[in-house]
């Protein structure tokens, strides 16, 4: 028998007698009855043609259901402008909701979307379960000022909190954890590090960056997240490993030790030993990531005095609550230093008032 492919479709023949031969469509596991439609036959190749093409059509989401809002909102400018990263991340939301996409508007409440938050943390983790629910209320919104919705259903919901005790994700870096790290890193993986350390350019950013965004001792490029422009002179210590980096004919600025752009999975892969052989060592903490060195940037910045819309700026955000959130924390910081300085002082002040017994 000569042999038939078509596209798309598994064909094969039983290992056991009758030795009968079967087809089956990849995609939606639809099965062709080959006794009806015989085998390289035209009418096998007519009935494939119409598989493949029920399987392309898209179902129109049913008005006032949660899938036709959300189709609406994807359509809009307002999901349609958002940074590429975003609109990813916003999708991994609205595919995980796929599954409740025929629900009716009006059946959403808070006790209902307090149950996906909780049902999506249980599954994926407290910060998805979080950024499921904040999804879902900015979608709603959305649809709250077209005449989706009444009321939006996620508006006063929390957040799921913090474990008590849970570390903080992504945490600044130490002084003495930075330092130990630039020793410990190869040539190829010196400049993203620094990029990261010194400019708070998020991995991604720093392993994607153009080498023509840099020139004249200057960075002007766009954080992918928001699509914010950040433009300021490089750090002496980047300007120092830029100028010993190897050289390659890489698209990025940054390449691996082949030449070749860096993937944001090679440079974890590569990161990784290197962490857990400093853990090891005592050289650095647990908790150490690659985007807790943005957090360190800011931190210090704050630590500084800069104020929220400077620190904003440097990270490339639009709004300062995350700046807010490092000044808060360098203000503390700065308090406490008084306090204790004010308190030894105290300490002192009364020893010398002690009468030792004669």
């Amino acid at each position: 028998m000569a042999i038939v492919r078509s596209k798309g479709f598994a064909i094969w023949q039983d290992r056991k007698p009758p030795y009968k031969w079967r087809c089956r469509h990849r995609k939606t596991g639809a099965m062709i009855d080959l006794t009806k439609f015989p085998l390289g036959s035209i009418t096998f190749f007519a009935e494939c043609a119409r598989i493949v093409e029920l399987s392309g059509k898209v179902d129109e989401p049913k008005p006032g259901t949660l899938g036709q809002l959300i189709a609406r909102y994807r359509a809009s400018v307002f999901f349609t402008d958002l940074a590429a990263r975003t609109r990813a991340d916003y999708q991994r939301c609205f595919d995980y909701l796929q599954p409740i996409a025929g629900t009716m508007l009006d059946r959403f409440n808070p006790p209902l979307v307090v149950k996906i938050r909780d049902k999506a943390a249980a599954k994926h983790g407290r910060r998805f379960g979080n950024y499921v629910k904040t999804v879902l209320a900015l979608t709603f919104a959305w649809g709250v000022e077209r005449g989706y919705l009444k009321i939006n259903p996620a508006m006063k919901i929390k957040g799921i909190r913090r474990p008590r005790g849970m570390a903080d994700a992504n945490r600044p870096w130490s002084d003495s954890e930075r330092d130990a790290v630039a020793a410990a890193l190869p040539a190829h993986m010196r400049v993203p590090i620094a990029l990261m350390m010194y400019c708070g350019l998020d991995p991604q950013d720093a392993l994607k960056i153009p080498p023509t965004a840099v020139s004249d001792g200057m960075i002007d490029a766009r954080r992918g997240k928001t699509g914010v422009p950040m433009w300021f002179p490089l750090p002496a210590p980047v300007v120092a490993e830029l100028a010993v980096a190897p050289r390659h004919d890489a698209i990025t600025l940054c390449a691996n030790s082949y030449g070749k752009p860096w993937t944001p999975s090679g440079f974890r892969a590569s990161w990784r030993p290197i962490r857990q052989e400093l853990e090891r060592s005592g050289a650095v903490q647990p908790g150490l990531t690659l985007k807790g060195l943005r957090h360190t940037v800011a931190t210090i910045l704050a630590e500084m005095g800069y104020d929220e819309r400077t620190i904003a700026d440097m990270l490339g955000q639009k709004t300062i609550e995350m700046a807010r959130h490092y000044s808060k924390r360098a203000n503390k910081s700065r308090k406490m230093s008084a306090v204790v300085t004010d308190f030894d002082a105290e300490v002192n002040r009364r020893r010398t008032k002690t009468v030792k017994p004669a």
